[in-house]
C-alpha cells in the first residue's frame, strides 16, 4: 500500500477514535503501526460493544491516554521508535489503573514475559486467534473493574465513616475495614468476633451502609440483654392473644428489617430452642410470630456478633454445629485494643474532644506521660474502657492539660493491672470462687458492671443477679 494511503487511513482512525466511543462501554486503545492489523482489531471490539480508540505509535497512544480514560490498552511489542515496553512504562505512571496486554510474535515471548514483570496483564503471540484475543481483553477488563470497585468502596469507606463510628490507622484496622469493604457489597451473612469493647455494633452499621440495603432499616437487638422467655417475641413478633398482655399484634426485628439488615449481637447468648427457631430463618427465610400459624417470609441480611468462641461452644454443646457454620460464611476479627497501640493517642484526643464539649470544660490535651501510661496499659476493656477513662479524665482534670494523676489507678499502675491474680485453695466450692471474682473485678472497674460483665464474658444481668 502507498505511504500516502496508509496515512490517509491511519488519519481516518484517529478521528473516528474519539467518535465512536460508545456512552457507558469499556474503553479498549489498540496500538498497532500495522493499519491493517490495527483496522481488523478495532472491527472485532466495536461487535464486542467496546469503544475502541486507536493509535499507530506509541507517542500517539500517550496523547490519547492524556485526554481519555482508558481501561484496557492492547498495543503491539515491536514498533518504531516507542515499542510496547516503553509504552507499558509510560502507562504505569500516566495511567496506572489501566491495564496493558501485549501482542508479540514467537520470536519475542522473552520479551513479553519480562514485559508482564513491570506490570503488563497478559500477552498474546501472533498469529492469533479471534477468540483467544477477546477472551484476554474481557478478562483484562474484569480485573480492571474489580480493582476499581475495591477502590471506590475503600473510598466510600472512608468518607461515610462519621467520627465517632470507627477511628483507627493501625495495620490491624486497616485489614479488617478492608475486609468491610470488601464484603459488604454481597448477601453473605457475616460473623464479627471479637472481645467485648472493639466496637462490634459500628462495624455492623459500616457493612450495612456500604451494601446495597443502604436505603434499607438496620436494626440491632443485643441478645445477651433480654430475658429468654422475651427475646423470642422479640424477634419474630406475637400475635394478638398469644399470651397474656398481647392486645395487639407485634412485628418481631426479623419483619421489621425486611429488606434491610439485622444485627444479632451477643449471638451466643441464645438458648438452644431460640437457636432451632433462627436456624430455620437462616435456611428457609421464614417464620411464624407467637402464637401464630401463618408464615411469614423476609429478606433480610444477619450481621451477627460474638466476644465468644463459638466454634468452642459447638464442641461444649452449648451451640448448634448447624447454626454455626450458617453464621459463618464471612467471619470478621476486631483487633483488640491492645494490638493496635498506635490508634491509642488517636482515639484519646477523639474522646478528649466529645468530652470536653459535653462537660463544658475547657481541657485543651493530655500530657506526654499520661499518654504513654494509656498506651502502656492493656486495655481489656478495650475502646470502650479507654473512652470512660477519657470522659472521667475530663469531668476530673482541674486545669486545661489532663495529667497522669487525673486516670484511674487500674490504668496508672500498669504493673498491678498485670499482675492482679486472686489465689484459691483446691477444693473451695465454686459458688465461693465465683463470688470472689466477681468481687475483685469489680474492685478493679471502679465498680464499672457493665464493664466487670464485658471482662468476665458474662451478661450485665447476670451481674446484677449475683450481687443481688
Amino acid at each position: 500500500m502507498p505511504w500516502n494511503a496508509t496515512a490517509e487511513i491511519a488519519e481516518q482512525l484517529h478521528v473516528d477514535k474519539d467518535e465512536t466511543a460508545i456512552p457507558g462501554a469499556p474503553i479498549l486503545l489498540i496500538v498497532d503501526d500495522d493499519i491493517s492489523n490495527l483496522e481488523s482489531l478495532k472491527r472485532v471490539f466495536e461487535r464486542e460493544n467496546l469503544s475502541v480508540l486507536t493509535a499507530t505509535d506509541g507517542r500517539e497512544a500517550l496523547e490519547v491516554i492524556r485526554r481519555r480514560r482508558v481501561n484496557v490498552i492492547l498495543t503491539d511489542l515491536m514498533m518504531p521508535g516507542m515499542t510496547g515496553t516503553d509504552l507499558l512504562r509510560s502507562v504505569r505512571t500516566i495511567a496506572p489503573e489501566a491495564e496493558v496486554i501485549l501482542m508479540t510474535a514467537f520470536g519475542t515471548v522473552e520479551t513479553a514475559v519480562e514485559a508482564m514483570k513491570d506490570g503488563a496483564y497478559d500477552f498474546v503471540t501472533k498469529p492469533f486467534k479471534r477468540i483467544q484475543i477477546v477472551k484476554c481483553v474481557k478478562r483484562a477488563l474484569e480485573k480492571q473493574a474489580l480493582l476499581i470497585e475495591n477502590r471506590d468502596l475503600r473510598a466510600r469507606l472512608e468518607t461515610m465513616m462519621r467520627p465517632q463510628d470507627i477511628i483507627g490507622s493501625s495495620l490491624p484496622m486497616r485489614q479488617m475495614l478492608d475486609m468491610v469493604a470488601h464484603v459488604a457489597p454481597s448477601t453473605a451473612t457475616v460473623l464479627l468476633q471479637g472481645e467485648s469493647g472493639t466496637g462490634k455494633e459500628l462495624v455492623a452499621r459500616a457493612v450495612h451502609r456500604l451494601s446495597p440495603r443502604v436505603d434499607k432499616p438496620f436494626v440491632a437487638i443485643n441478645c445477651a440483654a433480654i430475658p429468654e422467655n422475651i427475646l423470642e417475641s422479640e424477634l419474630f413478633g406475637y400475635e394478638r392473644g398469644a399470651f397474656t398482655g398481647a392486645v395487639n399484634r407485634k412485628e418481631g426485628r426479623f419483619k421489621l428489617a425486611d429488606g434491610g439488615t439485622l444485627f444479632l449481637d451477643e449471638i451466643g447468648e441464645i438458648s438452644p430452642a431460640v437457636q432451632v427457631k433462627l436456624l430455620r430463618v437462616l435456611q428457609e427465610g421464614e417464620f411464624e410470630r407467637l402464637g401464630g400459624t401463618a408464615t411469614v417470609s423476609v429478606d433480610v441480611r444477619i450481621v451477627a456478633a460474638t466476644n465468644r468462641d463459638l466454634a468452642e461452644e459447638v464442641r461444649r454443646g452449648n451451640f448448634r454445629e448447624d447454626l454455626f457454620y450458617r453464621l459463618n460464611v464471612i467471619m470478621i476479627s476486631l483487633p483488640p485494643l491492645r494490638t493496635r497501640r498506635d490508634d491509642i493517642p488517636l482515639l484519646a484526643h477523639h474522646f478528649l474532644q466529645v468530652y470536653r464539649e459535653k462537660n463544658r470544660k475547657d481541657v485543651r490535651g493530655i500530657q506526654r506521660d499520661a499518654l504513654d501510661t494509656m498506651c502502656a496499659y492493656q486495655w481489656p476493656g478495650n475502646v470502650r474502657e479507654l473512652e470512660n477513662t477519657l470522659e472521667r479524665a475530663v469531668v476530673l482534670c482541674k486545669g486545661d492539660t489532663i495529667r497522669k494523676e487525673d486516670l484511674p489507678p487500674t490504668v496508672t499502675d500498669v504493673g498491678a493491672a498485670k499482675s492482679r491474680y486472686i489465689t484459691v485453695a483446691l477444693g473451695t466450692p465454686l459458688e465461693e470462687v465465683e463470688k470472689r471474682l466477681i468481687h475483685e473485678t469489680l474492685q478493679m472497674t471502679g465498680g464499672d458492671k457493665r464493664l466487670t460483665a464485658q471482662l468476665l464474658g458474662i451478661a450485665t444481668r447476670t451481674i446484677y443477679r449475683k450481687i443481688d
